[in-house]
């Protein structure tokens, strides 16, 4: 192959990529004694997404068990996830680290539509 050729292969892959990421739909989701904020969050399927959590309270979780998707939320850091959502609906995320008296009711919505 000539080194046009690769070099402009390899362009076009990079421009794709950066594409795709610009499309990306960020949420920051703050999680507090004993609520996620916001908790209620709209998705589009197919579309990646990429969820960041913060807290200052204490360790806490995050799962998503329909997405197979979890993260441990530490207090002064950030958590990211990233997924892409493949099927439509409403469906719960749940903190499932024990964060104090109330963990049982800390839980949320994801509502995938088309």
């Amino acid at each position: 192959m000539n080194r046009r050729l690769v070099l402009g292969m390899a362009a076009s892959a990079l421009l794709a990529a950066f594409s795709a990421r610009s499309q990306e739909k960020v949420v920051r989701i703050q999680a507090r004694k004993f609520s996620y904020s916001p908790s209620r969050v709209t998705l589009k399927k197919g579309v990646p997404v990429t969820l960041e959590f913060t807290t200052a309270d204490v360790a806490m979780g995050f799962n998503a068990p329909d997405f197979n998707v979890r993260t441990d939320i530490l207090p002064g850091q950030t958590s990211r996830v990233r997924f892409t959502p493949d099927k439509t609906g409403t469906f719960v995320f749940l903190c499932d680290l024990f964060c104090g008296e109330g963990h049982e009711k800390m839980s949320g919505q994801l509502k995938v539509v088309a």
